[in-house]
């Protein structure tokens, strides 16, 4: 893939103020994208471009804040990315943020706020931001799953369940609009190593450590490892790729 492999492109990243989603947002801007970075809070994602830009001089950005699991927000990004920098060719919806803890633990708070991040985020951006894709002939869509959908992962139920749907949304909007031009795929990480993980590490080792066991390769996924699965999927190599989970988990589930 070359530098200015999406020139041209706008790509729409949602919770890229830090982690996962910021090591996104730095590669569409190093190569060619005009980037839009989304999160709920407005301080750390200004923050987070400024990362960007220092690190990609030439690079075009914009910055949304606010809670993508309201379709309003989500409507409010989709008119932003639109009347700056046109209608988004590619859409990857990273926010979420689960609530990890046993089933019975959970709050019908937290239970709300795990479904909230990571399953009505993905809902309505891709509600917003589907109807021009459409009309254009054109895009791509990549959620962030989650590799414990598959393997079942201690304290992960209520977090599954989102992401689970995560997964089926996938596979129902790829089949739907298989003829249409836009690819929809989800891309599941395992354990990456992110400020997230570092703070269950000091918290809970020992529930750090089975959440790295799992893993064959023994040790946690880097950011740029799953970003460069989220870029794969956005680029013209994939194609002929849509309704698929590309599982980037060190072999924590296989097939």
């Amino acid at each position: 893939m070359n530098r200015q492999a999406f020139a041209g492109q706008v790509a729409v990243v949602t919770g890229a103020a830090h982690g996962i989603g910021l090591a996104i947002a730095h590669r569409f801007a190093a190569e060619g994208a005009r980037v839009v970075m989304a999160d709920l809070h407005e301080e750390p994602i200004a923050h987070a471009a400024s990362e960007v830009r220092a690190k990609n001089g030439s690079a075009e950005l914009l910055v949304h804040a606010g809670d993508l699991s309201r379709e309003t927000v989500a409507a409010e990004l989709f008119e932003l990315t639109a009347a700056s920098f046109g209608p988004a060719t590619i859409l990857v919806n990273n926010a979420g943020g689960g609530v990890i803890k046993p089933f019975l633990e959970h709050t019908p708070e937290t239970l709300r706020a795990t479904i909230d991040r990571n399953l009505w985020t993905v809902i309505w951006c891709c509600r917003a931001f589907l109807p021009a894709m459409l009309e254009a002939g054109y895009g791509r869509i990549i959620n962030m799953g989650a590799d414990s959908v598959r393997n079942g992962l201690l304290q992960h139920a209520a977090y599954n369940g989102a992401k689970g749907g995560v997964h089926g949304l996938t596979t129902g909007l790829a089949r739907e609009f298989a003829t249409s031009g836009v690819t929809i795929n989800t891309v599941a990480p395992c354990a990456v190593r992110t400020a997230a993980l570092e703070r269950v590490q000091e918290i809970d080792p020992p529930f750090a450590r089975h959440v790295v066991d799992v893993i064959p390769m023994g040790r946690p996924g880097e950011v740029d490892e799953v970003a460069a699965a989220v870029l794969f999927l956005a680029g013209k190599d994939a194609s002929f790729i849509t309704g698929q989970v590309l599982s980037v988990n060190g072999g924590s589930t296989m097939l």
